[in-house]
This record gives C-alpha cells, sequence and structure tokens, in this order.
C-alpha cells in the first residue's frame, strides 16, 4: 500500500488552486449583472439585409441620424445616443466581398488605400458590390468633423502640420463618375484621394462616440472652450458629423460586431 504525502508546496498550489475558483465564482454574478446591462447595445444582424451596394445605400440613407443633442454622456448604453439602426445595416449587408478598414492617422495612407481595394474589387475582379468601410478613431477621426466645426475648434491645431483645414471631405475639381478608370489624374486615380468620392462610390464611413468624447475633453481643457463641459461640446462635434456617417458607440468594439459577420480586417495607418 502506497501513501501520498502532501508537501508544503503541494499544499499551497491546491490552497491557490482554491482561491482563484472562489474568486472566479465571486465573480461570475458581477459579471452577469454587466453582461445583462450591456445587452442594451448589442449588435445583431438582420436576416433580411440588403443584397446589393445601391440597397444598401438606399436602406442608410433611410436610416436615421440622431445629431441634435445638447449633451452627449462619457459611456453610451441608450441607442437614443447613436446610429442604431444603419449600423445594424452594415452588419447584414449579405455579400462576401466585405472590407472594414481601421483608419487612425489623419495623415495616414488609407483614403488611397480604400480607393485602391474599391477599384481592384470592382474594376480588376468584378465585385461590383463590394463594399469598403471605415471605423474611424484616434485622430483621424478628425476628418467625420465639418469645416465649420474645425473653424469653431481651431481643429487643426490637433491635426498637425499638414491639415491646416479638413481636405480628406474636398473633392478634386471637375472630376466625375464618368472619367475613364485609366486616368491618372481622373475621379478614379490617386489625385483624388477623399472621403467624399469614396462615400459616393458606396463606401461608408463608421463614427465612434469614444474618440469624439476623447477629442471633446481635449477641446475643453484648452482657455477658449474651459466654459463649455466636455460633453457639451462632444454633443457640438457629433451633431456636426460629414454627412451619412454612421455613428456607434466605440469603434474598436464594432470591428469586433464587423469581423463576426465576415468583415476582412485591414489596417489603413
Amino acid at each position: 500500500m502506497s501513501v501520498t504525502v502532501q508537501g508544503p508546496k503541494r499544499r499551497d498550489a491546491l490552497r491557490m488552486i482554491g482561491w482563484t475558483a472562489l474568486s472566479i465564482g465571486a465573480l461570475l454574478p458581477h459579471r452577469q449583472a454587466v453582461a445583462k446591462e450591456a445587452a442594451v447595445v448589442e449588435m445583431p444582424s438582420s436576416p433580411d439585409g440588403a443584397n446589393e451596394l445601391s440597397e444598401l445605400g438606399k436602406r442608410l440613407a433611410a436610416s436615421p441620424r440622431r445629431r441634435s443633442f445638447d449633451s452627449v454622456p462619457f459611456m453610451l448604453t441608450d441607442r437614443a445616443f447613436w446610429d442604431y439602426e444603419a449600423a445594424t445595416e452594415v452588419l447584414s449587408y449579405r455579400p462576401k466581398a466585405r472590407q472594414v478598414w481601421e483608419n487612425t492617422d489623419l495623415a495616414g495612407p488609407w483614403p488611397g488605400l480604400m480607393r485602391e481595394a474599391v477599384n481592384g474589387q470592382v474594376f480588376g475582379n468584378g465585385n461590383a458590390n463590394f463594399l469598403a468601410v471605415s471605423a474611424t478613431h484616434g485622430l483621424a477621426h478628425l476628418a467625420l468633423f465639418s469645416q465649420a466645426m474645425w473653424d469653431k475648434y481651431n481643429l487643426a491645431t490637433l491635426a498637425g502640420p499638414k491639415f491646416e483645414r479638413n481636405t480628406l471631405i474636398v473633392e478634386k475639381p471637375k472630376v466625375s463618375m464618368r472619367d475613364s478608370v485609366e486616368e491618372v489624374s481622373g475621379f478614379y486615380g490617386p489625385a483624388n484621394n477623399n472621403i467624399v468620392s469614396l462615400q459616393r462610390r458606396g463606401t461608408v464611413f463608421i463614427a465612434c462616440h469614444d474618440s469624439i468624447h476623447a477629442i471633446a475633453r481635449m477641446l475643453q481643457s484648452s482657455a477658449a472652450n474651459g466654459s463649455n463641459t466636455a460633453d457639451k461640446i462632444a454633443a457640438d462635434l457629433t451633431n456636426n458629423l460629414i454627412p451619412d456617417a454612421v455613428l456607434v458607440p466605440s469603434v474598436v468594439s464594432f470591428l469586433v460586431d464587423l469581423q463576426v459577420r465576415g468583415y476582412t480586417y485591414s489596417k489603413g495607418g
């Protein structure tokens, strides 16, 4: 007959396992309560999503954009503060050729990379219903504010030396979607890298409340905006997002929703 003797090290290991189990057990009710609360903003997809890019465009145009705020909170837990319906349409889009670009650097190469992706899929691969989505956050989010907001809050001071104005929402003059795809200086070429042209081709730009509020807090710390709260500045910025942007509570969270539904992830800079 053999006898197993538990030495100090073994007893300590077993004790640690017991403590760990107790700790996890104690945390579970709290985590379940948090998950239950978070279910308010869970992002389901719809089984009747759009089958074509033109159809998606019509659905997005008909989806409400909430832009009449006096104040917005730091964290969004209520659908009344964001574009839930439009976000659901993006998640539910059915064609398999779908790509999401995570864009964080305002001066990064992402406008050109997204243009090249759309050109390659549409003209090279023949995927007329290819959808590119910009998951925009960080300082790249400055591109999603109107020029009026750039002027009012002097956003050029945050944007850096390459941007005295929001040139990313300005198309090159005299370009047209009727231009030849071989015309380097035309609508489809590198001289016309901008958000507006991409939107005209079906690209969807996702706006991030977390980034908006972070930018508002930076602005609120300056003397010029000291009389306004960050919540009020964030509301003003939200009310003046570029047309057709789709606002979500958190872009980094929405990236998970997109990838779960089959969107190919790419980093745009």
